[in-house]
């Protein structure tokens, strides 16, 4: 399978199965056999889930990508014990972070609901537009682009994350702003913006936030 068919989704998938660590194997960069050049793709899905999982407190060392063609089994076996080396130091997933097993399932359950918007910014916002290693590593590490990450996702995951919670009960500001470490005035305005897109609505006799039913 093309290396750039690993989406988004199935890396968060697997760390929300409990996975200490994903590997990801591609054949090397501008040796693509497709002109689609696949393995650009998954660069591009690494780097990005490496910046969510930072969002999600996880240790973005926990992915790693690595470029080799058919003939470097030598090189794939070290690279894979290294990384194995590398996981087992870190611990089962969570431990070194400090979050419960629950904590983190619930976070990237409601960071797999963003995976659709994701794709849709990184065609539009996020897209490199020279295809080599450095392009892509100083495209993703310039501190304006991560900014721009971190004000479109840390939004779309803080909602994503509130109603996820609502899924279980109507939920005050506050104890929603209790539940998930949130801010009240954060909790607010992110309860509004949802509102607006009729995703949640104010029950004033409770004084809660519960979801719109489809």
């Amino acid at each position: 399978m093309c290396s750039g068919r690993v989406d988004i989704e199935f890396i968060l998938r697997a760390f929300a199965g409990g996975q200490d660590g994903v590997f990801i194997g591609g054949c090397k960069l501008d040796e693509c056999n497709y002109v689609t050049h696949g393995n650009y793709d998954a660069l591009s899905n690494t780097y990005l889930t490496k910046k969510i999982l930072k969002h999600l407190g996880i240790n973005p060392d926990r992915l790693r990508i690595e470029f080799m063609s058919g003939a470097d089994g030598q090189l794939l076996a070290e690279k894979t014990d290294e990384f194995t080396h590398q996981i087992r130091s870190l611990g089962p997933l969570g431990s070194s972070e400090g979050l419960k097993k629950e904590e983190i399932r619930f976070n990237l359950d409601a960071a797999r609901k963003l995976v659709p918007f994701m794709r849709l910014v990184e065609r539009e916002r996020l897209r490199v537009p020279l295809k080599s290693k450095k392009a892509y590593k100083d495209f993703f590490e310039d501190a304006g682009n991560n900014q721009l990450f971190d004000r479109i996702f840390a939004e779309k995951l803080a909602i994503s994350r509130i109603i996820r919670l609502l899924k279980t009960a109507p939920l005050s500001t506050g104890a929603i702003s209790e539940k998930l470490g949130l801010a009240p005035s954060d909790v607010s305005r992110h309860m509004i913006t949802s509102s607006r897109h009729g995703m949640v609505r104010y029950d004033t006799d409770s004084k809660c936030y519960t979801l719109v039913q489809a």
